[in-house]
């Protein structure tokens, strides 16, 4: 991947508009060689009824996450990326603020990915631990 960090977080928040991104405001913080992050308000936006943040809304964020950067990895002219199975452990509850998720590669196969996703608060604490596999067809 040839980096431009700035580049490719600008357009990759040029595609949130109109889409559950928008809806959830999630939005691409930083890009590496090896990991892609995005950050995720915590308000009454992404709660469950008992006022802390919705596991569903945490997984929607991992596999935004996850599945964005498994296209930062291919050859977007000849192929697509689809997930295929996530799995989240969500191991500490989170009323208000931020959450921001990074996903790092596990196993980066010819037609698989595997993706760990990191969500975590403002301060590191590990909010919840999810996995994504990803899988690479031709258009």
């Amino acid at each position: 991947m040839n980096l431009n960090k700035e580049a490719i977080l600008q357009q990759l928040n040029a595609i949130v508009p109109n889409t559950l991104l928008e809806t959830l405001q999630i939005s691409y913080t930083d890009v590496g060689e090896d990991f892609l992050t995005a950050k995720m308000p915590v308000n009454s936006s992404v709660h469950q009824p008992q006022g802390i943040l919705h596991g569903g809304a945490t997984v929607a964020l991992a596999e935004t996450v996850g599945s964005t950067a498994s296209h930062l990895f291919i050859d977007t002219e000849k192929y697509k990326v689809k997930g295929l199975e996530i799995s989240a452990n969500h191991l500490k509850s989170k009323r208000e603020g931020e959450v921001f998720a990074t996903a790092r590669p596990i196993h980066k196969g010819r037609t698989t990915h595997l993706w760990e996703i990191r969500i975590e608060d403002e301060t590191g604490n590990l909010i919840s631990l999810c996995k994504l596999t990803t899988i690479v067809l031709a258009k």
